[in-house]
């Protein structure tokens, strides 16, 4: 008898607990699913990603409390500093999806590979200097200016890509219908402007005056690449104006850093190879 009643009241404990364990794992479900929520409710996206296959591989149990905050913060944020990077790209309309690991180097080319790596770095940004790259058509000047925009992004600096001439014409337009300062703002802000294209054409009174403009923003501010196919000794010529040109080349060319390409354009050393490729 004695046996019996001890019997049942062992199972009514284990009941007991197995239906208090069994609350208190729904209890905690029931929180983690709260907390997850709240974290997507906040925009809290890597912290939210993390937690939530953390819970799916049983792996938050393996952390403290110390731990665990540390992990989701880690998380968050390597999250917010991609998104960072990739709206930088986006924002910087690079015309290439160039990287310096991707530059060919080579003794026809005339580029200096430990160069390369310095101005890779972003020191030259840091700094507010300016880089000037020149050489003939196809010669890889776009490309180099995308890789260093690229990797400037990585670094977290603000880059604008643009071509010259298109961006003397949209400012053109934005003075038509009011709003050429906020793009002439919006330029100033930036890090790093590339100017692509730089002299391929001769600049009338108005480009002339708004370029002007903006390299007076920049000067001692901030950083500006050149890629042009005319030699710097011929800028003043196709600027125009000597009083401008002098104003414009003095905060521009006589401390910037200077990269040369040359040799065959790649473009048609490209066509060259696909036509080899066929007929062989």
């Amino acid at each position: 008898m004695l046996s019996r009643c001890l019997s049942m009241k062992t199972s009514e404990a284990v009941s007991t607990i197995n239906k208090s364990n069994h609350s208190s794992i729904k209890l905690s479900q029931m929180n983690n699913q709260e907390t997850l929520t709240k974290m997507k409710g906040m925009r809290l996206l890597g912290m939210h990603r993390a937690f939530s296959t953390s819970l799916e591989n049983g792996k938050t149990e393996q952390f403290t409390p110390d731990e665990l905050t540390a992990f989701l913060v880690d998380h968050e944020w390597d999250d917010r500093h991609n998104r960072s990077i990739e709206r930088g790209m986006k924002n910087a309309r690079f015309r290439y999806k160039a990287t310096i690991e991707n530059i060919e180097y080579g003794e026809q080319r005339g580029m200096d590979k430990n160069q390369i790596h310095r101005l890779a770095d972003g020191s030259f940004i840091s700094r507010k200097e300016n880089l000037i790259i020149t050489g003939s058509t196809g010669t890889g000047k776009s490309f180099l200016a995308s890789a260093l925009g690229h990797q400037a992004c990585q670094l977290g600096f603000k880059v604008f890509y643009v071509n010259t001439m298109r961006l003397f014409s949209q400012i053109k337009m934005a003075k038509a219908d009011g709003s050429a300062i906020k793009e002439l703002v919006k330029i100033e802000k930036q890090d790093l402007l590339i100017l692509d294209d730089f002299g391929i054409q001769p600049f009338d009174a108005q480009s002339r005056l708004t370029l002007l403009e903006i390299i007076e923003d920049r000067h001692g501010k901030r950083s500006t690449i050149f890629t042009s196919q005319v030699p710097v000794r011929q800028w003043h010529e196709v600027i125009g104006e000597k009083t401008v040109a002098d104003a414009i080349l003095d905060r521009v060319v006589h401390d910037a850093h200077r990269v040369e390409l040359k040799g065959e354009s790649l473009r048609r050393k490209e066509g060259k190879n696909l036509k080899q490729n066929d007929v062989e």
